[in-house]
């Protein structure tokens, strides 16, 4: 059977009220796999989003954390905090922390390693610009964001980290890599990963593909041997259009 994480990164929208008023229709979607779903949220929502998910089986995730434990960092949240709530998942280098706060291959490296230790799945995001592609480096460059990631990171840890390929020129676009690009680059990062690693990893990777994800093209892009699940931006936070991917996923899965 094949696995999936279909993730809805809601980004920075909604308010704890709507958050819970969307799992409750969520609920009522019936997924066939809710294991295989997580919603990623602001941090305000997570300890209201924990209590209405309990029982439902959809797991939780954070949008970003410091990779320090405590100090004088105003304004950032802890992984001991992400864990007092109950956290399952947390994005790691995610484009928009990449261009717009600073976030660089080093301190996700640190974020990495903070969480594993900790026990919370990281989702590591890696994927190139419009520009990189045009100049055929789109390899090379995801290569180098794979290798400063996992920098110090034993076989057994590397394993149990997500990664999400998001090419930046598709992410709130609207447009989508095609299913040939999206696979090409998926399998591109499973082979990396087994040469910075070993063959076994390549099994137990989960890679996604996020961006611009929605129902009208899931079934295409899910159906690629090498990619795992989405990290579904937009569309997640619409209900129908955030289930109708799980069960998308959930049928592909049997």
């Amino acid at each position: 059977m094949k696995r999936f994480l279909i993730a809805g990164n809601w980004k920075m929208n909604k308010t704890s009220a709507q958050a819970v008023h969307y799992v409750k229709e969520l609920k009522a979607q019936n997924l066939e796999r809710p294991e295989d779903v997580a919603i990623i949220a602001p941090f305000t929502q997570l300890e209201p989003l924990k209590k209405a998910l309990e029982g439902t089986g959809i797991a939780l995730g954070a949008q970003n954390v410091h990779y320090e434990h405590s100090g004088a960092f105003t304004g950032e949240i802890s992984v001991d905090m992400l864990k007092e709530i109950g956290v399952d998942y947390c994005v790691v280098g995610h484009s928009e922390r990449r261009q717009y706060f600073g976030e660089t291959d080093a301190t996700v490296n640190k974020k990495l390693k903070v969480l594993l230790e900790e026990g919370i799945t990281p989702i590591l995001c890696v994927g190139e610009s419009l520009e990189t592609r045009e100049k055929k480096q789109e390899q090379a460059f995801v290569c180098g964001q794979l290798a400063a990631a996992f920098e110090g990171i034993s076989l057994e840890d590397a394993a149990k980290v997500v990664i999400a390929y998001e090419p930046i020129w598709a992410i709130g676009t609207g447009h989508t890599a095609t299913p040939e690009q999206a696979e090409e680059m998926c399998s591109f990062i499973r082979g990396m990963m087994e040469g910075l690693y070993d063959i076994s990893i390549g099994e137990k990777l989960l890679i996604q593909y996020g961006g611009s994800m929605k129902p009208g093209n899931a079934k295409d892009l899910l159906s690629k041997k090498d990619i795992n699940g989405g990290l579904i931006g937009g569309a997640s936070l619409k209900v129908k259009d955030f289930a109708e991917i799980a069960h998308i996923a959930a049928e592909l899965a049997e």
